[in-house]
């Protein structure tokens, strides 16, 4: 019997269109029968192959007969030797074609040591775990991970279609400039409160200087992210103890944010840093790396990024990342912000965002910077 497993019954057989390549279906690795059933559920369409060589061959026959439809997602078991898995991950970043697609890890049974060997070693695009994934959840990663390719491949988002392009490469070298300037001097001459804020932090609790995290920018790119660390070590996986104490109340189908008052992660020196927003400093780099920008909307968590997938709200990335930003002056340390008033700043500023706009904002953005509220 080949190991090869089509479901047929869900298969709709359809001519290869001949325009740009189109994505359909799923291809799943592995054996795991409820996981194909959930994917069967979501997709007319799609595979399942025993092993990694067979479906090496298998990606390949399909592109050849199918020609321009691949599958949305390749979806992979844990089961397999590392070696195998960073193999298939290689085939595909390396291939022409099947590099757009998203590969992604299930994480199901993996002790946290043989999860962090797969982020480095493997490299998939997501590690999730699938039976605690709902099919709305998987859906929007899915869509997330193929805006972030798209991304990376240098296609400009389609929410950007409309905006002239002589414009916006004369506007974006401007504001490029600025900030090159702005931040190389920022850095020289604020080098002596760096080294007093690193040693303040070192002195009060154990762990690194730098708060380093991943953050979705401008067009879903995805970059590290600095800050200087405010928490204890380890406090990110206390997340879930403390969603009952969020700012934003968002309900769990929509877009999420999270921001605590009166964190109790925060150190001393932490609290300090975050009210005077000294922590935001090591943000120069990223505007001198080109990463973000002076002004712009907030980078966003990849949880956060995930659920503003929309058409409705990914507007809010046609906009740079930025360290200062619109609803940071007006709305700054306001408990009673909502979820959908701080989208809709960011997408006005993405739709309206020029220099007059930005230097409103700077000048601003000292008032801002001493707020009330420990958030």
């Amino acid at each position: 019997m080949s190991p090869r497993y089509a479901f047929r019954s869900y298969y709709l057989p359809q001519a290869a269109p001949a325009g740009p390549y189109q994505y359909s279906g799923f291809y799943y690795v592995g054996r795991n029968s409820v996981h194909i059933d959930k994917l069967v559920q979501m997709y007319k369409r799609g595979y399942a192959s025993e092993g990694i060589e067979n479906t090496k061959a298998e990606l390949l026959r399909s592109l050849e007969r199918e020609k321009n439809i691949l599958p949305e997602v390749i979806i992979c078991e844990p089961k397999f030797d590392l070696n195998e898995i960073r193999g298939l991950k290689q085939f595909l970043r390396q291939h022409p074609v099947l590099h757009s697609i998203p590969f992604i890890l299930d994480g199901s049974g993996l002790t946290e040591r043989e999860l962090d060997m797969h982020r480095t070693y493997a490299r998939p695009d997501e590690i999730l775990f699938l039976q605690h994934c709902d099919q709305a959840t998987l859906q929007d990663k899915i869509c997330f991970l193929r805006k972030v390719k798209k991304a990376r491949q240098g296609v400009a988002p389609q929410i950007e279609e409309n905006v002239p392009a002589r414009s916006l490469r004369l506007g974006l070298l401007s504001k490029r400039t600025f900030d090159i300037l702005v931040s190389s001097i920022a850095i020289v001459l604020l080098s002596p409160l760096f080294l007093l804020v690193a040693l303040a932090i070192k002195l009060e609790s154990s762990g690194p200087v730098f708060y380093v995290a991943k953050r979705a920018g401008r067009g879903y790119r995805i970059f590290n992210f600095f800050k200087f660390r405010t928490m204890y070590q380890g406090s990110d996986k206390r997340m879930d103890e403390l969603t009952h104490l969020n700012q934003y109340n968002a309900n769990t189908s929509g877009p999420v944010f999270f921001k605590v008052s009166n964190d109790p992660r925060i150190t001393k020196v932490g609290g300090f840093l975050r009210n005077t927003s000294l922590d935001e400093l090591p943000q120069l780099f990223n505007v001198l790396l080109g990463n973000m920008s002076l002004v712009g909307n907030r980078p966003l968590p990849l949880y956060e990024a995930v659920t503003l997938t929309t058409d409705e709200y990914a507007a809010r990335f046609m906009a740079p990342a930025g360290i200062t930003g619109l609803w940071q002056v007006k709305k700054r340390g306001n408990k009673d912000m909502s979820v959908e008033e701080r989208i809709s700043m960011d997408i006005d500023y993405a739709s309206n965002c020029n220099f007059a706009t930005d230097f409103w904002i700077i000048a601003n953005t000292p008032s801002a910077l001493l707020q009330k509220e420990n958030v």
